[in-house]
């Protein structure tokens, strides 16, 4: 993968962009096929650009892996 594969970050993180990045997170989600895991999405090979980009949004924001795993499967996390 090249770095300019990757889409870009917003340059400041609001609420909004939080929201997208959920979104993103939660709809990319993998699906596994006989070669491997796969965007349920798109298709493409997990984690998919969009999925990526959410966790690259929410960890700019400050938040971490388990966090973001909460936030996901659908509790309630303070943001910095």
């Amino acid at each position: 993968m090249e770095p300019s594969d990757e889409l870009p970050l917003p340059p400041y993180v609001t609420k909004e962009d939080v929201v997208f990045a959920l979104r993103a997170i939660r709809v990319h989600t993998a699906e596994q096929r006989a070669d491997g895991e796969h965007c349920r999405k798109d298709g493409a090979r997990h984690p998919c650009r969009l999925h990526r980009w959410g966790r690259r949004v929410l960890h700019q924001r400050g938040l971490t892996d388990g966090q973001i795993q909460t936030l996901v499967d659908g509790g309630a996390v303070v943001l910095p």
